[in-house]
């Protein structure tokens, strides 16, 4: 389904997993007011997810593509009446997607990158949550945020971003369209107040 996280595993010796909030002056639009959870970060580059941009749009538009690879028959597809929802994770394959937890799925395929915070490329786990009732805290995201390596150490210098600790309840119970001031406001600023400085594209 995914191959983007297959290999990704946490750096001890980096800021992931971490919550990026986006400046005023980071005026690419695919992170304006964005939040991205940080996956990865290191000598490679690093990647993420935005998790404040829902589509709007339940995991069905995708069958022909997503369930195809999951296989899916005609019947089973026809019967479901899934509840989950498509986000937008970044600019990178958005033909490509995971699935955001925050649980540890049945089958046990999933990158954990802390407690509470899990991602799953698997198709089985895909599968059974369009099948069936997904769980609270399950996101399809498509696509990701990808960083050559230096790049994102490099707007970090030019505080293109805020840095947090992931906070689940921000992720998962937050509405979208105040994710971006909620995570500035735990860090105790005032998103009103944020200076403008020379773009950072």
């Amino acid at each position: 389904m995914m191959g983007f996280m297959s290999e990704a595993s946490p750096h001890q010796d980096t800021i992931a997993p971490a919550l990026l909030v986006s400046m005023p002056q980071l005026n690419d639009p695919n992170f304006a007011r964005t939040v991205v959870l940080l996956c990865q970060m290191g000598p490679d580059g690093a990647w993420g997810l935005v998790v404040n941009r829902p589509t709007g749009q339940a995991a069905a538009p995708v069958d022909a593509d997503v369930l195809e690879r999951v296989t899916v028959k005609p019947a089973e597809r026809a019967s479901r009446d899934s509840a989950l929802e498509l986000w937008y994770g970044g600019p990178v394959q958005p033909d490509r997607g995971c699935l955001l937890l925050g649980a540890w799925p049945d089958d046990g395929e999933a990158l954990e990158l802390l407690e509470g915070l899990y991602i799953s490329g698997s198709a089985a786990v895909l599968r059974r949550m369009l099948l069936g009732p997904p769980p609270p805290r399950a996101r399809l995201l498509m696509g990701y945020a990808g960083w050559a390596p230096g790049q994102l150490e490099n707007e970090l210098t030019q505080s293109a971003w805020l840095i947090t600790s992931p906070d689940l309840d921000i992720i998962f119970e937050t509405r979208p369209e105040q994710m971006w001031e909620a995570a500035i406001r735990r860090l105790g600023a005032d998103p009103s107040l944020l200076q403008m400085s020379p773009g950072v594209h």
